[in-house]
């Protein structure tokens, strides 16, 4: 890897808000995000990490050089630009690599990405307990927790995501154990174990077993029907939005019954934005 100038990080750089565009980025912030020395504060920086120049500067970071055309093998084929199938590609490579290792040099490696500065660095830690198949179900979620609760939104995101293969292939196991999330008195997890579930999640697998029966996950959900914290309102909704797609009845009733056994201004924020899609199609109905 080519020497690259030490950019210091200034307050300025820490407290930035974060460029709305791509290419209204900093040259600095772009290096210093590349090297995982700071994390991102917005989408757009989230969306602009070129994950094969990290994973590089984390070989190095990590003294395992000798490890280094493994683990890039085969990942410059990928489209750097599409992030959810680069993620998943660099998390597997770690798993092979960590499985060929000795247990207590693989948990360093694992613990070192796992609590690594960079959100992005943490989200292949993430992906990389969804995709362990030596792991039970359980135990994934146990590991998943901390991405979960983590501090940064990215890092969240990824970490429902990095779990849905193993939710729709156990789902009836997972509703169990959510059960006990959608109770917990961490927003956080109330909310991962909403959007886990989701029907139809953004950029992430479908559960078709709940597009056709979401009455399946309703126990959770009401437990959340009046939730004070936004992140976990807007997650509720759009669960409900998504099911309203495939069950449009269903939601209705639903909605319905909760605004009348929960007259809060938090369920009528959760209805309004669950039945968004249902006035719209209802609207162009008309016309």
């Amino acid at each position: 890897m080519e020497q690259e100038k030490t950019v210091p990080v200034s307050g300025a750089i820490l407290q930035r808000k974060g460029a709305q565009k791509a290419v209204d980025i900093p040259e600095a912030v772009i290096q210093l995000l590349q090297k995982g020395e700071i994390q991102t504060v917005n989408l757009t920086e989230w969306l602009a990490i070129d994950h094969l120049k990290l994973l590089q500067h984390l070989i190095c970071e990590l003294d395992l050089h000798k490890e280094s055309d493994v683990i890039l093998s085969g990942l410059e084929r990928l489209n750097p630009k599409k992030i959810m199938g680069m993620l998943p590609a660099i998390a597997r490579k770690w798993l092979s690599l960590l499985e060929r290792m000795p247990e207590k040099e693989g948990s360093r490696i694992f613990h070192a990405l796992a609590s690594h500065r960079s959100d992005s660095v943490r989200c292949w830690a993430g992906y990389m307990i969804g995709l362990d198949e030596r792991l039970t179900i359980r135990q994934k979620f146990t590991g998943i927790r901390p991405f979960a609760a983590d501090s940064h939104f990215g890092v969240r995101e990824i970490a429902w995501m990095a779990m849905r293969e193993s939710i729709s292939k156990q789902l009836s196991e997972s509703l169990d154990i959510l059960r006990e999330w959608v109770r917990d008195e961490d927003p956080n997890i109330r909310r991962f174990a909403v959007e886990s579930l989701r029907p139809q999640g953004v950029w992430a697998k479908h559960l078709a077993e709940l597009k056709k029966q979401p009455e399946l996950a309703l126990s959770l959900l009401e437990e959340v029907k009046s939730d004070p914290v936004k992140y976990v309102q807007d997650s509720v909704g759009n669960w409900l939005n998504d099911a309203g797609k495939t069950n449009p009845d269903w939601v209705r009733r639903i909605c319905n019954a909760w605004l009348e056994a929960s007259d809060t201004k938090e369920t009528k924020r959760i209805v309004a934005r669950a039945t968004r899609s249902l006035l719209k199609n209802s609207k162009e109905s008309l016309h």
